[in-house]
C-alpha cells in the first residue's frame, strides 16, 4: 500500500480521541455473542475498539493494520480494559498467521483499496478453519448517495472501495451464507460514522 494511504491513517488515529469511538460495532458485537469463544483475526482493526470487546469476552484475539499509530491506540484500549491482544502491523502478505489458525474472521469497515480488496478476502480464508465464521459489516456500493449528502457519515469517496452483494458472493464462494443482506442503517460511531448508511451485512461459515 502506498505511503500516502498508510499517513492518512496514522495521522487519523493519532488523535487523543478514538476516531470511531471505543465501543464496539454493533453488528459484530451481535454475531459474536451467538458464537463459542476460540481464536479470531481481525483485519483492519484500527484502534482495537471491536478486538478489545473479543478479548474481554475471553477470545484469542489476533488484529492487523498497517497504521502503528492505530496499533498505539489499541494497547491502550486494551490495557485500560484489562485485557490482551496480538496486534501486528503491516499488509497481510508480510504477516505470520498460520494456516487454519483461527475460529472466526471479523471484518468491520475493512476498506482495503479497490485492487486489492477481493484477494485480501480471499487470502484470509487459508487462516480460518473449517466452519469458522467470517462476520462482515462494510459500506454498500450504494452508500455513494449517502456519503454526498452527509459527509459525516464517513466510508470511502471511492465507488470502486465499497462492495456489492455479488462481490461478497464471489468472494467468499466456498462458505455457507447465514446472512447476507443490503440495508440502512443508523450509525452512531465516534467522530467519524455518524448518521445514516448503506451497508453490506455477511455472515458466512466455511465449507
Amino acid at each position: 500500500m502506498n505511503e500516502p494511504w498508510i499517513e492518512r491513517w496514522n495521522d487519523r488515529y493519532s488523535k487523543e480521541e478514538f476516531a470511531y469511538g471505543e465501543q464496539p460495532n454493533n453488528y459484530l458485537k451481535e454475531q459474536l455473542e451467538k458464537l463459542d469463544v476460540g481464536a479470531i483475526l481481525f483485519a483492519a482493526e484500527g484502534e482495537g475498539r471491536n478486538a478489545v470487546f473479543a478479548g474481554k469476552l475471553g477470545w484469542t484475539v489476533s488484529a492487523f493494520d498497517i497504521s502503528v499509530e492505530g496499533k498505539n491506540k489499541a494497547f491502550r484500549l486494551a490495557e485500560t480494559n484489562n485485557v490482551t491482544i496480538d496486534y501486528q502491523v503491516g499488509e497481510l502478505q508480510t504477516l505470520n498467521y498460520n494456516t487454519e489458525q483461527f475460529d472466526a474472521i471479523a471484518l468491520i469497515y475493512a476498506h482495503f483499496p479497490a485492487d486489492i480488496k477481493s484477494m485480501y478476502h480471499r487470502s484470509l480464508d487459508k487462516y480460518l478453519r473449517k466452519n469458522g465464521v467470517v462476520i462482515f459489516e462494510a459500506f454498500s456500493k450504494r452508500h455513494i448517495d449517502y456519503l454526498a449528502k452527509n459527509e459525516k457519515i464517513g466510508g470511502p469517496k471511492d465507488i470502486a472501495m465499497l462492495f456489492s452483494i455479488d462481490e461478497l458472493v464471489a468472494d467468499f464462494a466456498n462458505y455457507e451464507i447465514i446472512e447476507l443482506v443490503e440495508k440502512e442503517i443508523e450509525l452512531c460511531e465516534g467522530q467519524f460514522h455518524n448518521g445514516t448508511g448503506s451497508v453490506i451485512r455477511f455472515v458466512g461459515r466455511k465449507k
